[in-house]
């Protein structure tokens, strides 16, 4: 497999790929920075190179090898750069929020997309919350999910901040398409503070009627677990909270009026395991991590379906 994009997440990916013990292999790094690190990296450890962007890839002598591809680029970029694989017939993982193909959340709905030629990562706040809102969906309505990102303006380089109209609106759609809510909303907070902070997420569900808090609770606790299994860093910060608004005090929200029901608020944090990237930078190894056990999920998939057939 390929990484276009030798930037912090598409060096931090490679670098999980080389020092696991998984069915996926390396065999190419793509970058347009010939003095880029994570070229640089790639030619130190063995992956062949190139500082040509998609043509580079394309003339490379082995591409016909290559069975899958990782795009780290920028929304944009990843538009061009799929117009160029789409007619080889390569698969791509796209950790842009770009949006092309389906979404994909590991921990919720990767067994749905399995043999898409385009799979969609969604976004860094969008791998830490839409667990946690399809988790409440499961148990009850979710009139409306909003979800507040907060990451080290450190750990946000040049393809995050390119990104910020595009991370909203796709993460807003994933949870709603993918977690189940009916109306969402996404922010991002870039925090300048020094020492950097860790990625840290707040989850705010509205649920109608009466709600189950104990099975809510259990159902965010097992997802939590879930998404931890390949995201080591990922945890609660604290106990998952419910609040109850009857009809004598209903929460007021501008865009629909007067609400009764139940308000679900949880709190995550993201330490990122520092294989490339500083462990504050949990927003990037988060998207890494998912996209890496995807792939060998998939990975995996195709082989059994190969002996299968064969």
């Amino acid at each position: 497999m390929a990484i276009i994009g030798s930037g912090n997440i598409g060096t931090d990916l490679m670098i999980k790929i080389l020092r696991s013990d998984s069915p996926l292999q390396m065999a190419a790094m793509v970058g347009i920075d010939p003095q880029s690190d994570g070229l640089a990296r790639a030619a130190r450890m063995g992956v062949p190179t190139t500082s040509a962007g998609i043509d580079g890839l394309l003339d490379m002598a082995h591409f016909a090898d290559i069975r899958l591809v990782f795009d780290a680029t920028s929304a944009s970029a990843h538009r061009y750069n799929w117009d160029k694989l789409q007619p080889t017939g390569v698969r791509v993982l796209d950790l842009t929020p770009a949006a092309i193909g389906p979404y994909c959340v590991p921990a919720v709905n990767l067994q749905e997309h399995l043999n898409a030629p385009n799979l969609n990562m969604v976004t860094c706040g969008g791998q830490a919350t839409v667990p946690i809102v399809a988790a409440v969906s499961a148990h009850a309505v979710v009139p409306y999910a909003e979800i507040v990102s907060s990451i080290s303006s450190q750990s946000a380089g040049p393809g995050t901040r390119a990104n910020i109209d595009e991370f909203i609106e796709t993460t807003s759609a994933a949870l709603q398409s993918v977690a189940g809510a009916q109306r969402a909303k996404a922010v991002m907070i870039l925090n300048p503070a020094d020492p950097p902070i860790l990625m840290r997420n707040t989850i705010y569900c509205l649920v109608a009627g009466d709600a189950d808090q104990a099975a809510i609770e259990t159902s965010i606790n097992e997802m939590v677990a879930r998404v931890h299994d390949y995201v080591p860093g990922y945890r609660l910060k604290q106990r998952v909270q419910f609040e109850t608004f009857g009809p004598g005090d209903p929460l007021y929200i501008p865009e629909t009026g007067k609400f009764t029901g139940t308000r679900v608020t949880v709190m995550l944090e993201v330490t990122g395991a520092a294989h490339y990237l500083p462990a504050y930078a949990g927003n990037l190894d988060i998207m890494t991590s998912a996209a890496k056990a995807t792939t060998e999920h998939i990975a995996t998939h195709t082989a059994q379906t190969t002996e299968a057939t064969t």
